[in-house]
């Protein structure tokens, strides 16, 4: 049978894509802008070059067109007079993905990333349009991948899976080529392809990477920031995940300055959920991926500045300068000053002492259930270890695709660790099977995971199964990481602990609910101890936190303006 072809987005929402603004419209643009003109055949924007923000059409006509790093082009649309050019990438000036030509004589008002982000929160309703349309946009340059980097290689290799998810995770369009059913992917395989080489990336300027890192790929397309920051922020947020996105929303809105880092993706391990069904306001469920990317989006409109991939290596606890600022090391030399931090690091996934492991992770061994791994398992049986609602939103979404879920508990059943919700799910889905007193025993195979083998805990009794993908989740461990370092008390656990749990050696008050030890140093999300590791909790807790930081700001500044007149009187006298 043959597959019918899905519409795309451009097919589906081309009106809300490419809206046309009236006369009424332009002009409340067009006060956030400056004018300019281009010639008939002028470059208006070129892929890669440092985004202008909004560029709003008066006259004339401009083609914009997406070019992959192979060297095809694609035309996307032709922009009239209340067309727009931009798409979420130019709310934080980040290179364009796009080329656009002027095809007459253009007249336009060009929108700067700081205006473009002031204008989209003063003019409400025109502000919702543009959102939409440019995240739209995004979404289409994702949909055709042709605007990013090439990936040329097995799509199965651990590596290809690893960077597609990361370049995936982070919004960012790209393309999988086989070398084997390409021609132009056979070319270059057979130039750069050498013996134990899995992967090559072709960057969107023409550089060739072999079996390159994260950061190596992120540096050549452009997502790497690598400005200095001399700023002093109010807020600097480690973690971008549901609690650290929550807390860079509100904190922005509030006007107060932020700087958010992480060291991988935005979203967290909730950006990896197939779909959340019990997050308020979504009754028909919703992606973790879909969620963190309006949060991003949303912050970035407030202003808060995004700083992803970059890795927090120490946190100073010792307060500097005339601001008490606290400073934050980066794994590439740069510092970041900020007032306050607050640190939503999360947890990392908790791996069982299975020797074999290390060696299928990426090979067969999966953390998360990503459409990207369920692509791999289509028609197949696959095993999930573990009885956590993560564990049953996968193991529902996989039962999609795979011929066979089977689930593997520790316990009795799931009762005590699922949200009834999804043990109904599990137990209506005729392809899921639940296996409880299991726990894994062993893997087996060569270069991948060929087989899994489990041991009934009542009675000690294995049972050995020919699968090539194992899904875990079996919990979480705090990430602290050398932020720990600096002093913060924990729980045994490894949490951190605040509010008035804290024995706070280092404190003169008692701290806020959500204060750390060390005064200024806030936690949220499933890195603080007490926390209720559900995406609810911590995005209340990001929204909570915002309180607890301006107290503290108040109190910063009522001292500092004491001690200043303090010394202007030692003076005087």
């Amino acid at each position: 049978m043959a597959q019918v072809q899905q519409p795309s987005i451009a097919d589906t929402r081309g009106a809300q894509m490419f809206p046309t603004l009236g006369v009424a419209d332009i002009a409340r643009v067009a006060r956030f802008g400056r004018f300019r003109r281009y010639s008939q055949g002028e470059w208006v924007v070129r892929a890669g070059d440092a985004g202008h923000g909004m560029i709003l059409i008066l006259s004339g006509e401009v083609s914009v067109s997406q070019r992959d790093s192979l060297g095809h082009v694609t035309p996307i649309h032709t922009h009239g007079a209340g067309g727009f050019l931009g798409e979420v990438g130019q709310l934080s000036g980040r290179p364009s993905l796009v080329d656009a030509m002027a095809d007459t004589e253009v007249e336009c008002v060009e929108v700067s990333p700081p205006q473009l982000r002031a204008l989209l929160i003063a003019e409400a309703d025109l502000g919702e349009r543009l959102t939409r349309a440019f995240i739209l946009r995004r979404v289409g340059l994702i949909e055709s991948g042709a605007s990013g980097a090439t990936l040329i290689g097995r799509a199965k290799s651990a590596a290809v899976m690893r960077l597609r998810s990361f370049l995936g995770r982070n919004g960012f369009p790209h393309q999988q080529l086989e070398p084997d059913q390409n021609d132009d992917a056979r070319a270059i395989a057979n130039q750069y392809m050498t013996e134990g080489v899995q992967l090559l990336v072709i960057c969107p300027g023409g550089e060739v990477l072999t079996d390159p890192s994260d950061e190596e790929v992120a540096r050549c397309m452009g997502i790497v920031d690598m400005k200095d920051r001399p700023d002093l922020y109010d807020v600097a947020i480690v973690g971008a995940g549901p609690a650290g996105l929550s807390a860079a929303v509100y904190a922005a809105s509030e006007g107060l300055s932020v700087l958010v880092l992480d060291c991988r993706a935005y979203g967290g391990q909730a950006g990896a959920s197939s779909r959340i069904e019990n997050y308020l306001g979504f009754p028909t469920g919703i992606s973790g991926q879909a969620l963190a990317g309006r949060a991003f989006v949303q912050a970035q409109k407030f202003g808060a500045d995004m700083l992803i991939p970059a890795k927090v290596t120490r946190m100073s606890c010792e307060r500097h300068g005339l601001d008490d600022e606290l400073r934050l090391s980066l794994e590439d030399g740069r510092t970041v000053r900020a007032r306050t931090a607050v640190l939503a690091t999360g947890a990392r996934y908790r791996r069982p002492e299975i020797e074999e492991l290390p060696r299928f992770e990426g090979r067969g061994v999966w953390y998360w259930a990503s459409p990207i791994e369920a692509r791999i398992c289509s028609r197949q049986t696959v095993v999930i270890v573990g009885g956590g609602n993560s564990a049953g939103q996968a193991a529902v979404y996989l039962a999609n695709h795979a011929a066979k879920v089977i689930m593997l508990v520790r316990g009795p059943g799931l009762a005590a660790t699922m949200s009834r919700y999804l043990i109904d799910r599990i137990q209506s889905t005729a392809n899921i099977e639940l296996l409880p007193h299991q726990e894994l025993a062993r893997l087996e195979g060569g270069d991948s995971l060929e087989a899994v083998c489990w041991r009934d805990r009542r009675n000690g009794r294995e049972q050995r199964l020919g699968v090539q993908h194992l899904f875990m989740f079996i919990g979480a461990e705090p990430e602290t990481g050398p932020i720990a370092d600096c002093g913060l008390e924990l729980d045994p656990a490894g949490f951190i602990i605040t509010g008035r749990a804290c024995a706070c050696p280092l404190s003169q008050y008692k701290p806020e609910l959500l204060e750390s030890s060390i005064p200024g140093v806030f936690a949220v999300g499933d890195v603080r101890s007490g926390s209720v590791k559900r995406v609810g909790g911590a995005i209340g807790e990001g929204a909570q936190v915002v309180a607890s930081i301006h107290q503290y700001l108040a109190r910063q500044d009522a001292a500092r303006a004491e001690r200043l007149g303090q010394a202007a009187a030692s003076v005087t006298a």
